[in-house]
């Protein structure tokens, strides 16, 4: 049995999607394969969400925005999108989810901690979707 892979999908793939990418490579390890894109992505990864992600201990300055590509997305098998809009790619079968979040751009950390932590409860409760207990 292959492992379920998620999806992460934002406008920049530099903040929300980027955030959402590290906290469930953290909590699940290697039983979930993590991808994350954006519609438009950014340059970078937003500096307040690599401090605010820091400060919990979880390292995401090695990653770096990648624009959402078909194949990606058709070949997941949950979409998460976070704002990206029209430009998310629909296919029948797959399992969808829109986290409304707030957009840490340009916010100092202090906005974004909040962020990250309701974060931290979406990826919680998908975990116990995913991966039921043992």
């Amino acid at each position: 049995m292959s492992k379920p892979s998620v999806l992460f999908v934002c406008v920049h793939n530099a903040g929300r999607s980027q955030m959402a990418a590290g906290w469930l490579r953290h909590l699940a390890g290697d039983r979930i394969e993590v991808r994350s894109a954006g519609s438009a992505p950014g340059r970078t990864i937003n500096p307040a969400a690599v401090e605010a992600m820091a400060e919990v201990g979880i390292d995401i300055t090695g990653q770096t925005p990648k624009k959402l590509e078909w194949e990606t997305a058709e070949s997941s098998d949950v979409i998460i999108t976070m704002g990206c809009g029209d430009a998310c790619p629909i296919f029948p079968g797959k399992r969808y989810e829109d986290w409304k979040l707030e957009d840490p751009a340009g916010q100092g950390v202090e906005s974004v901690r909040p962020i990250r932590d309701e974060i931290r409860t979406r990826i919680e409760k998908l975990l116990t979707e995913l991966i039921p207990a043992t």
